[in-house]
């Protein structure tokens, strides 16, 4: 796709969102069927991925970790934006991998030791690209990416969760 392609394509989304603000207010949802031996099943639009404990805390690694997953939904957020970011800027991106890595002490997860945080306490994001962009250019990309990233931007600057429970 090419920078015009694109324009054309969100042009009149942001005009419909600035001249109506609250028709770019959407829910996303997921949903999830817990299933048996200590999972979830997650449905998403092409499949369904079954989630289970990770091997650190007694999983036998057969099924997907949330872990993962959280960090595969940050490297597909922040591909795609880079990928729509180089492509409104006119930047060509011949070739590129993006990954991300995540630190946990599972001693927080399963109570071990009540001093240690449940959840990541670092997360790198790394991208490497084949492109003829200048410096600059990259910085610039750099910058869009992480400003306009959905999952990046709610991980790096938290976000309330409300959490409901219901029993029939």
């Amino acid at each position: 796709m090419v920078s015009t392609e694109l324009r054309s394509l969100q042009a009149p989304l942001k005009e419909k969102y600035k001249n109506d603000p609250e028709s770019a207010m959407i829910t996303l949802k997921a949903n999830g069927n817990l299933s048996e031996n200590v999972s979830c099943t997650v449905e998403t639009n092409t499949i369904k991925v079954v989630a289970g404990l990770h091997p650190a805390t007694g999983g036998d690694g057969t099924l997907a970790c949330s872990g993962d997953m959280l960090l595969q939904a940050l490297v597909a957020c922040a591909g795609v934006t880079l990928n729509a970011v180089a492509t409104a800027i006119g930047i060509e991106i011949k070739d590129g991998f993006v990954s991300a890595e995540g630190d946990l002490d599972f001693r927080g997860t399963l109570g071990v030791s009540k001093e240690t945080p449940v959840g990541f306490q670092t997360i790198r994001l790394y991208f490497n690209l084949v492109s003829n962009a200048t410096e600059l250019q990259m910085e610039s990309l750099a910058k869009l990416t992480e400003k306009y990233c959905v999952v990046y931007q709610t991980l790096t600057k938290g976000v309330k969760v409300d959490t409901i429970f219901k029993h029939n």
